[in-house]
């Protein structure tokens, strides 16, 4: 080849380079400049975009419901609530009536962790959302048949439903214990003797709200426990009226116990 002809060719080929080089750095200075993109709020992140998420990004994906503060504000505005529940001999439903409910609606118990995947009926995973906080579950797993689901979140929301319109407060009731196993209730019962062997927990139909400690979301209007707990008192005893569930006060554990109801059952204590 012709030395003129090759050197042709060299100019021709830095000259495309040069042109790509500059065609890069525009696009990268335009990237630099452009505005970001909004913040997406945790309303708005709904489950099926947490899913989305984790098909797009194989990172763990952060619930942004788990986000809380530390402790319940120090003092507190005192609320109007029912101050006469007398929550032993309001809430005293036996564990045979539990069991009974359980028995109806629920799955038949599991043995472990991996029966969890051959359950003879649906059950929902239950996540820390809007409507209450799910606690480090070390002795259940966060499931639940749909009609106890159901019922949470319907709790859970009436509870910050009722204290907004009492003056406010940015709480949510705390969840502790779901659904346990035959070999976790072995394990929880060298530490707990409300753990009894024939447990609702076991059909995926109850679970336990704290009353000694409620999640705080913000420092807007600091309330008191003992007031907390008397407004979900009254909400879980609308419920129990309404014939949608069974109420146990443990006083051991500082939790309601309580077990979703079907529609249709009969009261076998009447």
């Amino acid at each position: 080849m012709k030395r003129g002809t090759l050197f042709g060719r060299m100019i021709v080929v830095y000259g495309l380079v040069v042109v790509a080089g500059i065609g890069v750095g525009v696009l990268t200075v335009q990237a630099a400049l452009a505005p970001a993109p909004p913040a997406v709020s945790p309303e708005e992140f709904s489950r099926d975009s947490l899913l989305a998420c984790a098909i797009l990004d194989p990172r763990p994906i952060e619930n942004p419901y788990m986000a809380r503060l530390d402790s319940m504000p120090p003092g507190g505005i005192r609320l109007d609530v029912d101050r006469s529940i007398s929550h032993g001999r309001e809430f005293n439903d036996s564990n045979y009536l539990h069991l009974n409910a359980a028995n109806v609606i629920g799955i038949q118990p599991i043995d472990n962790e991996m029966d969890a995947w051959n359950v003879d009926r649906p059950i929902v995973r239950v996540e820390s959302c809007r409507d209450f906080y799910i606690d480090n579950l070390t002795h259940s797993l966060p499931y639940l048949v749909p009609e106890a689901d159901m019922l949470l979140h319907e709790i859970g929301r009436s509870f910050r439903d009722s204290l907004a319109s009492r003056g406010g407060g940015d709480y949510r009731i705390k969840v502790t214990s779901i659904l346990r196993t035959n070999s976790s209730i072995k394990r929880l019962r060298r530490r707990n003797r409300n753990a009894v062997g024939g447990s609702a927990h076991l059909y995926g139909t109850t679970f336990d709200i704290s009353y000694s400690n409620f999640v705080c979301d913000s420092l807007t209007t600091p309330r008191t426990t003992e007031d907390m707990k008397l407004l979900l008192a009254e909400i879980l005893r609308d419920f129990r009226d309404q014939g949608r569930c069974y109420v146990k006060h443990e006083r051991k554990q500082s939790c309601f116990h309580i077990t979703a109801r079907p529609a249709e059952i009969v009261n076998p204590e009447l």
